[in-house]
């Protein structure tokens, strides 16, 4: 015969119910124990972020390398257009001055073009800071966070 789902124990009600969770009971296990199982849940926590992040890199990488390879052959494209362009004005400035000057003067555009280019490209790599400044700061309070200071920092 079956006991009900309904049981009174100790004054409490206990109700037989679907577990999400693996319902442990800690009162027969040691401190130890206790703690080895929290380093062990711990650690496959970890291990199981740390796959996921890795999914997620691994997709975002592969859609920015297709992005690369697009913005690779648009930079051809636009290079191939600045070829003939730079060509088509040598030659149109041929018509009114000797091909020598007119070949000087496209080249002295795309030495302007290049320096401020080049200028610029200077000014932003100066804004780059390669440490993350905000990861860093954040994984400097996880141990405090772990520990139960958060909140008392605050």
């Amino acid at each position: 015969m079956s006991q009900p789902s309904d049981q009174r124990t100790a004054g409490a009600t206990q109700v037989d119910r679907p577990s999400t969770a693996r319902e442990v009971d800690v009162t027969q296990r040691s401190v130890g124990e206790l703690i080895t199982e929290v380093t062990h849940d711990l650690s496959t926590l970890m291990r199981q972020e740390m796959d996921l992040a890795k999914a997620e890199i691994k997709e975002e990488v592969a859609k920015t390398g297709k992005a690369a390879g697009l913005f690779g052959g648009a930079g051809f494209a636009g290079y191939m257009l600045a070829l003939f362009l730079s060509i088509a004005a040598w030659w149109g400035l041929a018509n009114v001055m000797d091909e020598a000057w007119a070949a000087l003067i496209v080249a002295v555009v795309w030495g302007a073009v290049a320096a401020v280019l080049f200028v610029n490209g200077r000014k932003k790599m100066r804004e780059v800071h390669p440490k993350p400044e905000r990861t860093v700061s954040t994984l400097k309070e996880v141990p405090d966070a772990l520990k139960g200071r958060q909140e008392a920092k605050r």
